[in-house]
């Protein structure tokens, strides 16, 4: 029955990442300008409140533009503005670029690496938090055909603020609330022990 429930919730993951145009990167690129300004020529931002987008998967990028522009599930006002113009190939442009990038390479606090390690790697069964790598992979690659985003060497403090902009309710994007029922479960020391851990990622 378990088996049956996790064959469930991937099909319906994988159905929610939606179809998207292909993507041009050469396109992206031009594109991409502007995104530059906060996430770095390349994808890799210096400020860590603001995601690496490189080599991030094109479609899962494509999504969160989208939804950006939607407005409903993810909001954020500066985004809104960035988005508000962007079609859905310049969001399929813009993803294949940014997929091609190389993220930029980070460590962990090596205070909070054993409790992140678990968190990823096993998750916490007395209190029923599952392990991110059940989703993301041993090493954060994610899977894009389920629309679980690539994970490695992304900046602690965005992680850190996307877990708990799930945990809070404030982000609603995550099909099946799978992303909200995990972290509602989780404490405060494990969100920022894992977090710390993804940002060593590679």
């Amino acid at each position: 029955m378990k088996f049956k429930v996790i064959i469930s919730l991937f099909s319906l993951l994988a159905l929610s990442g939606g179809v998207y145009a292909a993507g041009d990167a050469t396109a992206g690129k031009a594109k991409a300008a502007v995104c530059s300004s906060c996430h770095g020529p390349n994808g890799n931002s210096m400020n860590p409140v603001w995601p690496k987008l490189a080599g991030q998967h094109a479609s899962y990028i494509a999504k969160q533009l989208a939804d950006f522009k939607a407005g409903k599930t993810r909001n954020d006002p500066l985004m809104a503005g960035q988005v508000a113009a962007l079609s859905n190939q310049d969001m399929a442009d813009l993803g294949a670029y940014f997929a091609k990038q190389k993220v930029s390479a980070a460590g962990a606090d090596e205070s909070l690496v054993q409790l992140g390690e678990k968190i990823f790697r096993a998750g916490n069964k007395a209190t029923g938090v599952s392990a991110c790598m059940a989703c993301h992979g041993p090493t954060g690659s994610g899977n894009p055909a389920a629309s679980f985003p690539s994970l490695q060497g992304q900046h602690a403090a965005y992680t850190e603020k996307a877990l708990n902009d799930f945990k809070s309710g404030v982000r609603t994007n995550d099909a099946g609330k799978m992303m909200r029922n995990v972290t509602a479960l989780m404490t405060e020391k494990e969100i920022k022990a894992v977090s710390s851990y993804i940002q060593g990622l590679h």
